[in-house]
C-alpha cells in the first residue's frame, strides 16, 4: 500500500482536504502538480470512490475503475445520453469524442494507419521549416517557437479542405491546443533520454527507419500514458455500477482521472518512469486509434522530433533548465528551453 507522505510537504504544497480527509481536486494548489502533491496517489489508495463538490462529480482514480467507465455500456457520455458511450470514442487523449469522428480522406495509404501521404508530407514540411528557423539560436523555447506552431502551421490544401467541411474530422483537426501540449510532453520525455535520442538520430535507411518509427510509436503511446494532455474525462452512469471503492448511483456524473489511472502501480510497473519499451504498455488511455486528431498528433510527434534532430543534431536542455508540467484538467510543459547546438 502506498504511504501518504503529504504531511512532510510544505504547507503551500499540501493537497487541500475536503470533509473526511479527501483531497480536493480543484482546490488551491492542486492544479500545480497533482503528481508531486501525491494527490492522485492518495485518491487511489485511500479514496478510490469519493465525491468532489468542486468538480460536481464522483472521482475514479484506479486504472481498473477508469477502464470500466470508458468501455462499459452502463456508462454514457456526459452530460447527455447521445454523447459517446461504451466502445464508441470517448473524449480521450487527443480525441474530442465527436459522434461523427471520421478518418482523414484516403486513410490507410501511409505507414501510420489512417494517415495519408499528403498529410504526412504537410506535417513534415511544416516541422522542418520551424526547426530551421530556430537552429541558429543560442537558446530557444520549443513550446513557444515550435510546439505552438506545428499543429497550426499545416498548409496542405487537403487539410484546409478538411477543416472547412465541418463534422467530426474537422472538429478534431481544428483544435490544436491539446496536440501542442502532447507534443511538448513527448519532446520533453525524449530530450530527457539521450539514449533514445541517439537511437532516433541513428535511424538511417529503409530498414532502420522502420525500426525507429516503431520506437517512436511506442514513445508516443508511453507519453500519452505517463503525461496525458487531458487529465479528466467525464462520464455518467446509466444505472448503479459497482466499482472497487463502492457503488456509483444511477445518473451520477463521474470524473475519470486519466492522469491517476495511467500511473496506477496495480496496472503498470514503475509507473512514474518513462519507458517506451515497457512490457505492460496499454493503448486504452490514448483514445480512439482512428481519430484524426490522434493521427495528426502522432505524425507531428514523429516528424517534429526528426526535424529538430536533423536541424540541430546537438540539441540539449539549456543550462540549468528542467522541464515541468502544470495543470489538472489539461496538462503539459509551458516552457522547453533548449540549446540548439
Amino acid at each position: 500500500m502506498e504511504a501518504d507522505r503529504s504531511e512532510a510537504l510544505p504547507t503551500a504544497r499540501r493537497p487541500h482536504r475536503l470533509a473526511g480527509g479527501q483531497p480536493g481536486l480543484l482546490e488551491p494548489g492542486a492544479s500545480t502538480d497533482p503528481y508531486r502533491l501525491r494527490l492522485y496517489r492518495i485518491l487511489r489508495t485511500d479514496f478510490p470512490l469519493g465525491y468532489d463538490p468542486g468538480l460536481g462529480a464522483w472521482l475514479l482514480s484506479r486504472y481498473a475503475d477508469v477502464a470500466l467507465a470508458l468501455t462499459d455500456p452502463r456508462f454514457t457520455g456526459y452530460p447527455r445520453d447521445g454523447a459517446p458511450r461504451g466502445p464508441v470514442p470517448a473524449p480521450l487523449g487527443l480525441c474530442r469524442g465527436s459522434l461523427v469522428c471520421t478518418p482523414l480522406p484516403g486513410s490507410g495509404t501511409d505507414r501510420i494507419p489512417g494517415s495519408t501521404p499528403a498529410t504526412a508530407s504537410a506535417v513534415e514540411r511544416a516541422a522542418y521549416v520551424l526547426a530551421r528557423r530556430i537552429a541558429g539560436r543560442d537558446q530557444a523555447d520549443l513550446v513557444g517557437e515550435f510546439c505552438r506552431w506545428l499543429p497550426a502551421g499545416l498548409s496542405s490544401p487537403r487539410l484546409k479542405a478538411l477543416v472547412r467541411t465541418g463534422g467530426g474530422a474537422a472538429d478534431c483537426a481544428r483544435h490544436t491546443g491539446l496536440r501542442e501540449r502532447a507534443l511538448a510532453s513527448f519532446l520533453a520525455n525524449m530530450l530527457d533520454d539521450p539514449d533514445l535520442l541517439a537511437a532516433v538520430a541513428g535511424g538511417v535507411g529503409p530498414g532502420a527507419e522502420a525500426g525507429t518509427g516503431m520506437l517512436l510509436d511506442r514513445a508516443w503511446t508511453e507519453t500519452l500514458r505517463r503525461d496525458p494532455p487531458v487529465q479528466i474525462v467525464l462520464r455518467r452512469t446509466r444505472t448503479e455500477v459497482r466499482v472497487s471503492g463502492g457503488t456509483l448511483p444511477a445518473g451520477a456524473p463521474v470524473a475519470c482521472l486519466i492522469g491517476a489511472a495511467g500511473r496506477d502501480p496495480a496496472r503498470f510497473a514503475a509507473p512514474d518512469r518513462f519507458d517506451p519499451l515497457r512490457a505492460d504498455a496499454d493503448p486504452l488511455l490514448t483514445g480512439p486509434a482512428g481519430c484524426p486528431a490522434a493521427l495528426l498528433g502522432r505524425l507531428e510527434a514523429e516528424h517534429g522530433l526528426r526535424a529538430l534532430l536533423t536541424a540541430m543534431p546537438g540539441i540539449r536542455w539549456a543550462d540549468g533548465f528542467r522541464p515541468a508540467s502544470s495543470g489538472v484538467l489539461t496538462r503539459g510543459p509551458r516552457t522547453l528551453l533548449v540549446r540548439p547546438s
